[in-house]
């Protein structure tokens, strides 16, 4: 049989490309890959049997409007894009591909800090603007103290790299019991422990209801004056105007961001006017092997599903659709 499969961009990974065709799927692809209404409009008008989510948004609406869908993937990790509970609501399980980009989050973490340490993009744009300024007030970390919150495959990746740099490491991470994962590095019970011994702080975590906003105006306000923050996980994570209001006091000393609470940054945002900040626009797992990896994973996932083999129920944010589903029958 046939499956339809519904990617919300408009081009795929080449490698999972292949998957879906080799099984001989019928694979739709959105002509503009921000369009909420296209979704919705090619999920209504579409015998789509699987959906493989990537940025924009998934409603509710787009998915009680496809009487066929069976299953859907992230392009990734982070589901916020995704209305989970309108998947469950139809025991459609959602998928996610973890570890597939968590080396190039890793290693986009570690440049991000490096570049606030040592003010990469302020003093690029002298430069290029005929200016031969010699900052000398660059942070060496080796000596520093790196706070991870939230310790899975990213965060794990970061340590060990801090360690080799000579930092010192310690995490925080509610899910983990037991001793840590990463010979060298400290577990907190609490992130108020964690924060005030943090001279670097980095975010590793989901966006859900307990992580919106968690980095808060108190929260900074325990970090060391001048300390950095790094955040490659959700920009909603943060208070950002707090955020803002610390880096202009000189409260923190700089920071590296990846990710925003508003996506894409407009204009006026108030972190662009600030020369402590390196901003990327949300390109964390954007490496040709992260997208392979994401592809690949998305793809096995769909098709692990609708062929009867379904895909490991740790990868599943919705586990509880399947056993709703059997309650129901």
């Amino acid at each position: 049989m046939a499956f339809t499969i519904f990617i919300t961009a408009p081009q795929l990974a080449p490698a999972g490309l292949r998957i879906l065709e080799g099984a001989g799927c019928r694979v739709l692809f959105m002509r503009d890959g921000s369009s909420a209404a296209e979704v919705e409009q090619t999920l209504a008008s579409e015998p789509v049997d699987a959906v493989i989510s990537r940025t924009v948004e998934l409603s509710a609406a787009a998915i009680r409007s496809c009487p066929t869908l069976k299953v859907i993937s992230k392009h990734g990790v982070g589901v916020p894009n995704i209305d989970v509970a309108a998947a469950t609501e139809r025991y459609i399980p959602v998928y996610v591909t973890p570890g597939a980009n968590a080396q190039s989050v890793a290693e986009l973490t570690l440049g991000l800090m490096l570049a606030a340490a040592r003010k990469v993009a302020a003093l690029d744009a002298e430069l290029r603007a005929g200016r031969w300024t010699r900052a000398q007030d660059g942070v060496q970390l080796a000596g520093r103290r790196l706070g991870l919150v939230g310790f899975g495959q990213v965060g794990q990746r970061v340590a060990k790299v801090a360690l080799a740099l000579g930092m010192e490491v310690e995490a925080f991470d509610p899910g983990l019991r037991g001793p840590s994962p990463v010979e060298g590095v400290a577990l907190h019970e609490s992130l108020e422990t964690l924060l005030p011994r943090s001279d670097v702080l980095s975010l590793h975590i989901p966006l859900n209801a307990r992580t919106r906003g968690l980095i808060d105006a108190a929260r900074l306000a325990l970090l060391p004056r001048g300390a950095m923050l790094v955040n490659t996980a959700r920009g909603e994570v943060i208070d950002e105007p707090a955020l803002v209001q610390a880096l202009g006091s000189g409260a923190l000393f700089s920071a590296g961001l990846d990710t925003m609470a508003v996506e894409p940054l407009p204009p006026s945002s108030a972190l662009i006017a600030l020369p402590n900040v390196v901003l990327t626009p949300h390109v964390g797992g954007s490496t040709a092997a992260a997208l392979e990896g994401m592809a690949t994973g998305a793809a096995r996932n769909v098709l692990g599903f609708l062929t009867g083999r379904a895909p490991d129920l740790s990868a599943c944010v919705n586990p509880q659709v399947f056993s709703q589903h059997n309650q129901s029958i």
